[in-house]
């Protein structure tokens, strides 16, 4: 009976045995990752896989929107446009300069635009360099008096009145024939009786031009004379700078 009992219990504890040692079977969603890293168990994969496409952006109302403010900047101006610089108006202007006979627009005198009169000053300034005469503070110094003055003059003649723009726009515009006065003291002296009857008649062409531009813009006719007396003091003081 003993005998029995022993063999019974080493046949237990053998099946025990076999039981534990038999390897636990897991679903391939339960098994760990190499290395021991715990992913969570809803970053794994389903076993359906993707379906979507790679590199694909989905469309969203935000891409409309996108789209037509790039398409936008097709229908901008030019730079040019936008800052006011307009090559046809200053090449009508400038040849409205040169020929004091030819009538003036004056919708086109009327505009504010500084680009020739800055070219123009610093044309004269560097002309004068040219010439051993270092004038740039006197050429911008006296141009911003002569624009004051000539501002305070004209909205006193004139009914309707001018602004600042347009009076300095006028005043530069009418300085290229300085240019050529001093672009003439490079080659040659002007202290003597030619250079003075060409600095007259150079101050006579630049008074000329601005009072028939003035009384374009301004509607003053039968006053040219009265406007062009102080344009010609203003005028003859660059000549006195180019002479001497």
């Amino acid at each position: 009976m003993m005998a029995s009992g022993l063999a019974l219990g080493l046949a237990g504890a053998g099946k025990r045995f076999k039981t534990s040692s038999r390897p636990s079977e897991r679903s391939p969603t339960e098994k760990q990752p190499p290395g021991g890293a715990f992913v969570p168990s809803d970053m794994l994969l389903s076993p359906q896989g993707y379906t979507g496409q790679i590199l694909q952006p989905t469309h969203s109302p935000h891409t409309l929107s996108q789209l037509g403010y790039a398409d936008g900047f097709d229908e901008e101006p030019p730079l040019l446009e936008e800052l006011g610089i307009n090559f046809e108006h200053i090449w009508q202007k400038t040849l409205t300069v040169l020929n004091p006979m030819k009538p003036a627009d004056g919708s086109i005198m009327n505009e504010t635009d500084l680009t020739g009169p800055m070219v123009f000053c610093l044309a004269l300034g560097a002309t004068l360099l040219m010439a051993g005469k270092v004038h740039f503070g006197y050429v911008y110094g006296m141009s911003a008096i002569g624009c004051l003055a000539m501002h305070a003059l004209l909205n006193l003649m004139s009914v309707s009145g001018v602004s600042h723009g347009c009076v300095a726009s006028v005043l530069g515009y009418c300085l290229l024939p300085m240019v050529i006065l001093s672009s003439s003291a490079v080659v040659f002296s002007l202290q003597g009786i030619p250079g003075t009857a060409l600095a007259l008649f150079i101050i006579g062409w630049c008074s000329l031009s601005a009072s028939k531009i003035f009384t374009s813009a301004l509607a003053m006719e039968g006053q040219q004379l009265l406007i062009a007396y102080p344009c010609a003091l203003l005028y003859g003081l660059f000549a006195l700078l180019t002479v001497f």
